[in-house]
This record gives C-alpha cells, structure tokens and sequence, in this order.
C-alpha cells in the first residue's frame, strides 16, 4: 500500500509538472505568433526570451538585526506554521568574560542550498531544486522518513504534526507567485534582511554581497548556501573553542520533531 500511495504521489506530480510545461510552451507559442505579425523574427524572439533564470537568495545583516522575532512570528502567521515547530527563528548569543560580553542576534531558516544534502537522501523525490534555485518540498510525496532532517547541517527541518511530511522555510512560494516578497522581508523594520535574484548582478542583494564581506553557515560541509550574512557570530554552543568564557546560545526551539 505504502508502495503504491507513493508511486501515485510521483505520477501526480510528474502529471501536473508536464502540464505546466504545455501551458507555458502554448503561452510562449501565441506570444511569438502575435509578435511575429508585427516585427521581425530576431525581434519576436528576444522579446520573449529572459536575459537569465532568476536564483533566488537572502542576505542577512545582523548589525541591523535587533531580536525581535517579528520576521519569526510573520512566518508563522503566513505559513501556519504549526505551534512549537519554526520555518524561521532568531538566536541569541551571549559570550565573554564581564564586563566584556556580546549579546548577537543570529536569525535562522532553510540556506536554500544549491548543494543540498536532503534532495540527495530522500528516497521518494519529495525534495527538489526548483529552476530558481529554492528547495521545495511535496508533502503529497514525502513519507516522513526524516532521512532530510538528519541530513540537513541547518536543523531548518522539521515533520509538520499536520500534514505528516517534512516542512520548511521555501522562501514564501505562494507570495512569490503573486510577486510580493518573503513574509519576514515586508515585516522587518530595520531593512535586516534582503532578499532578491543572485543572478542579476544589479539587484539589491547583489550589489550588497559585492561591496561587503559576507559569509555563510557552516561553509565546510560544502552545501553552497544561497542565504548570506554580514558581520554573522559562527558560535555553536557546542564549540570549545572559547574556555573560561561564558557562553550561551538561546535557540528559542523549544519543541522540534
């Protein structure tokens, strides 16, 4: 039964994917007829070609950053993030020996990673890389294996009490249809998080990543994150890199699964 639910769930989806793909050829099709009609070829078809894919990304300064939450509770407000479960959160470390001592803000979601180590585990093709870039998740076809969880260096994951699959940050799928931005964008005040097309060197977020020093989480595992950060805290509580210190790493998770 298990087998079958999940064959289904593949056709499904292979269904609605090659219809989307004959709806978008008929629709490039009637653009460059009725073009043709009142210019020339050449013209016609750069009309309808785009200069590039779009690879969609976020840039994070946590110099502005200020802890609030509002870009945590936005997400669940417009995700219906189920109670106790986070698409996105902000952590709070707190390090050094008084009076010299560091409180930072670190926000957190999926990295939308174009090496992603959960497509590769998961073993019904229920986590993909979508043409921008952004690593979607179809709950029709996952299992609830965890086997993403694990494989995930983020912890960005989590199994949604609801609907029993694999859950995460997807950078607002459904406001980007309508071409507005991530809920936590529109919702931060301080301008914290930028978000925009890594592929398009005059965007905003591009401009930003080329005139400031900006790094990643967790470089070494060699996922190459599309989620960049200015001036980021790499402390992991875990970390014994700093003895004698205090040290304190307030995840504001207190219930995953």
């Amino acid at each position: 039964m298990a087998a079958k639910t999940k064959k289904d769930g593949i056709m499904k989806r292979n269904t609605a994917q090659s219809m989307r793909g004959r709806r978008a050829f008929l629709k490039t099709l009637g653009t460059a007829t009725a073009a043709a009609g009142t210019c020339s070829l050449p013209s016609a078809t750069a009309a309808i070609t785009p200069k590039h894919k779009p690879r969609y990304g976020m840039l994070i300064d946590t110099r502005k950053c200020v802890g609030c939450h509002a870009c945590s509770v936005a997400c669940r407000s417009e995700n219906n993030v189920p109670e106790g479960r986070h698409r996105s959160w902000v952590e709070y470390i707190e390090k050094g020996t008084f009076p010299n001592v560091r409180l930072s803000f670190l926000p957190r979601l999926c990295n939308q990673c174009s090496e992603p180590g959960c497509v590769s585990v998961c073993p019904t093709g229920a986590t993909w890389i979508r043409e921008d870039g952004i690593v979607e998740v179809d709950p029709d076809i996952c299992i609830g294996c965890k086997y993403c969880m694990h494989a995930c260096p983020y912890d960005a994951r989590f199994i949604n009490p609801e609907t029993g699959s694999a859950d995460k940050c997807d950078f607002c799928l459904d406001r980007l249809a309508q071409g507005k931005e991530p809920a936590c964008i529109s919702t931060c005040f301080n301008r914290a998080r930028v978000f925009g097309d890594l592929n398009d060197p005059d965007s905003e977020i591009s401009r930003l990543i080329a005139s400031n020093a900006v790094s990643v989480l967790r470089p070494g595992m060699g996922t190459r994150p599309n989620v960049f950060y200015i001036d980021i805290d790499h402390t992991d509580e875990r970390n014994l890199r700093f003895p004698g210190q205090y040290l304190r790493v307030t995840t504001h998770r207190e219930m995953r699964s």
